[in-house]
């Protein structure tokens, strides 16, 4: 990790994790619509907007274009897969009260990554940061052991979006071309799975209010999530084709903070003094990697000005 950072790379990956942080709040406010209504609609939007975007400004041709990169139609397919998978279950789990583990499950997430990384790409992390990932690791079991029951939500949650950012960082193809593509894979499935809900009374996009309908403020919440739904996961994918994908790791601890703070006090949920000496550890080992990347950062200028 001795190269200079891109800081285009470090933007997109606060503005991802931010935005996902605070997604929390944006799904509350679809708690009427079924889980499985929710994530068909924000496939079908998300892949309305990309693809829409991007036949506008290449032509039909960029989906050919993106299949030729080596292995991108299976692997697309594949961290399809994972990232819709991803999307119910932490749906479900918001509107059903459980913003906490959901925080706690992208607590886990980023460590799983600098394990990725560092076991499976060939990253390096000096001493101060392998400490820092200590002092995470602490943290995070301190809060798994701690939790009161065995947290599977957390835990598939990581494990998904760990394997989803692992294939995009393998896969270099453009970020808005790889989520085109991902969404083209899913969006046939989605809906044919609409189209049957609202012909068997199941779901209320195209029924009136007065008639059950959900109503226009939800259905225009529904369509505005394709995009909520796209612009974190393409500043993500950005990210992490430019950034250490350890470094976007110990970045992506941004979000499960945010969504923790909305669980507790805008949700009102569970979060005792065992909970805090956790996240306390959490914000500590962001703390060290911080300050030892920007010591490192400003040393370069110096080392490069005295070689000159």
């Amino acid at each position: 990790m001795s190269a200079p950072l891109d800081p285009r790379g470090l933007l997109a990956a606060t503005a991802a994790f931010v935005l996902w942080g605070l997604m929390p709040l944006y799904w509350h406010l679809l708690k009427s619509v079924p889980p499985l209504q929710i994530i068909a609609h924000r496939i079908l939007w998300s892949a309305v907007l990309v693809a829409g975007w991007l036949s506008w400004r290449q032509g039909r041709g960029w989906l050919r274009t993106t299949l030729r990169h080596s292995r991108a139609a299976g692997m697309l397919a594949l961290s399809g897969m994972f990232i819709a998978f991803n999307w119910g279950l932490y749906i479900w789990a918001v509107n059903a009260g459980h913003v906490v583990e959901t925080s706690l499950g992208y607590f886990i997430n980023p460590l799983l990554n600098v394990v990725l990384g560092v076991a499976l790409l060939g990253e390096r992390l000096n001493r101060v940061q392998w400490a820092s990932v200590a002092i995470a690791t602490a943290g995070v079991l301190w809060l798994t052991f701690n939790y009161g029951s065995f947290p599977w939500i957390a835990i598939a949650l990581a494990c998904s979006f760990g394997l989803y950012g692992l294939i995009r960082k393998i896969v270099a193809v453009p970020p808005v071309h790889g989520l085109g593509v991902e969404s083209l894979y899913l969006v046939l499935p989605a809906l044919v799975f609409l189209l049957w809900s609202e012909l068997n009374g199941q779901g209320g996009f195209v029924t009136a209010q007065s008639a059950g309908g959900w109503g226009t403020g939800v259905v225009g919440l529904l369509i505005f999530g394709g995009a909520l739904t796209a612009i974190p996961l393409i500043a993500f994918a950005d990210a992490v084709q430019r950034i250490p994908f350890s470094m976007v790791g110990l970045m992506q601890y941004i979000a499960p903070t945010l969504q923790l703070l909305c669980g507790v006090l805008v949700f009102g949920e569970p979060f005792g003094s065992e909970r805090m000496i956790g996240f306390a550890l959490i914000w500590i080992a962001l703390a060290v990697f911080a300050t030892d990347g920007l010591l490192r950062s400003r040393r370069r200028p110096t080392s490069t000005s005295a070689a000159s």
